[in-house]
């Protein structure tokens, strides 16, 4: 482990859930993530603590692997699929034997099919519910909101993600730090992939400018969470603070939708509100007129904004301006997210006679109207 690793982390109170969460998180494989919640875990056992491993993943690396010595581990659950054998976390295994702390791995890893949970992200969640605390590690790239800067950092689009929410709920965040060329380092010598993959990912991820871009995101990831926590936290304490609610409006559209719920979920992050996703389902727009694939996107990104944070609010109606003031009033929104002028539903709204209403209802009840792009 390298001496000039740092780590940034709050420890905020939270009401959540009756277990604490402790997030690891970093730039990419091989800083030491895992490493570290071993080394923690040691710790712990030594301290008295009742911890145990429920899922860790060395990836073989020796460093790593020869920490596991001395610490107690829960079975792996096993699983036949597609004729082979596999490992997964055995959520009820931990519930049954409930240890104070349990570390499970691989956040953002999607679980076999037929699993109670189609994510461990939401295993963790059933095991914090549970009262027991969790330590855990994830890589930026697999943070949802920040989806679009990695796959425009690194050209990959990643396809295991977590809700920015853990992030929110978590008790503490630490950040494992390395420097690229450390890092590069490190992957030269074999310890993060197996020799046969080492060319490989120099060629592919492992550049020093993409790295550099995914520490930058990482660093201001975690700074960020703490800024804003210990923003909220002064702030809702003084009278004339204003607790933001945001809205945002979306269409059928799969990939427009997509943005705007992920740019809303940042923004709600930013001021650790609550918000809204609103559908408004038009005459134009029903199930009869358009395509089952737009139906099952459209499902899709009510389900991504859920696992967001967001509440997904479906309305039938003539116009979409009305709709919007109806929910603006019903849900006290402080906040109107809108796509880009050439958007459909910008078009609807701008062509109906009641734009003008929206916009002086906007104004008049402090409504801050934000166009995404």
């Amino acid at each position: 482990m390298s001496a000039d690793q740092q780590d940034s982390s709050y420890s905020p109170v939270s009401s959540y859930q009756k277990g604490k969460l402790k997030v690891y998180i970093g730039m990419s494989a091989g800083v030491g993530k895992t490493y570290r919640m071993l080394q923690e875990a040691h710790q712990l056992l030594a301290d008295g603590k009742n911890i145990k491993i429920g899922y860790i993943e060395t990836h073989g690396r020796k460093e790593t692997h020869a920490l596991l010595e001395g610490l107690p581990e829960i079975p792996r659950r096993q699983v036949f699929y597609k004729g082979k054998q596999l490992e997964e976390l055995d959520v009820q295994a931990i519930l049954l034997m409930h240890p104070a702390i349990v570390l499970i791995d691989e956040l953002a890893h999607t679980n076999i099919p037929g699993s109670k949970n189609e994510k461990r992200w939401q295993d963790v969640m059933d095991v914090l519910e549970a009262g027991i605390d969790v330590i855990t590690a994830v890589n930026i790239q697999h943070i949802e909101s920040i989806n679009e800067e990695v796959k425009q950092i690194t050209g990959i689009e990643v396809k295991e993600r977590v809700p920015d929410k853990i992030l929110q709920i978590a008790d503490e965040v630490v950040n494992i730090d390395l420097p690229a060329d450390e890092l590069i380092r490190r992957l030269r010598e074999g310890k993060i992939y197996d020799h046969s993959k080492i060319q490989q990912a120099l060629i592919n991820f492992f550049q020093p400018e993409k790295i550099l871009q995914l520490r930058e995101l990482a660093l201001k990831e975690v700074a960020g969470q703490v800024e804003r926590k210990v923003d909220y936290q002064i702030a809702s304490k003084a009278t004339s603070f204003r607790h933001e609610r945001l809205l945002a409006c979306i269409s059928s559209n799969h990939e427009i939708a997509q943005r705007i719920i992920r740019k809303a979920a940042r923004l709600a992050s930013y001021y650790n509100s609550q918000w809204y996703v609103l559908y408004v389902q038009t005459p134009k727009e029903s199930s009869s007129k358009i395509s089952l694939s737009a139906q099952r996107h459209l499902i899709n990104n009510f389900k991504n904004a859920t696992e967001l944070g967001g509440e997904v609010i479906q309305k039938k109606a003539d116009d979409i301006s009305l709709a919007i003031l109806e929910v603006i009033t019903e849900k006290k929104i402080t906040t109107v997210c809108i796509g880009k002028p050439h958007l459909k539903l910008w078009q609807i709204i701008r062509n109906t006679g009641v734009f003008n209403q929206l916009l002086n209802a906007l104004s008049a009840n402090d409504v801050d109207l934000v166009i995404l792009s």
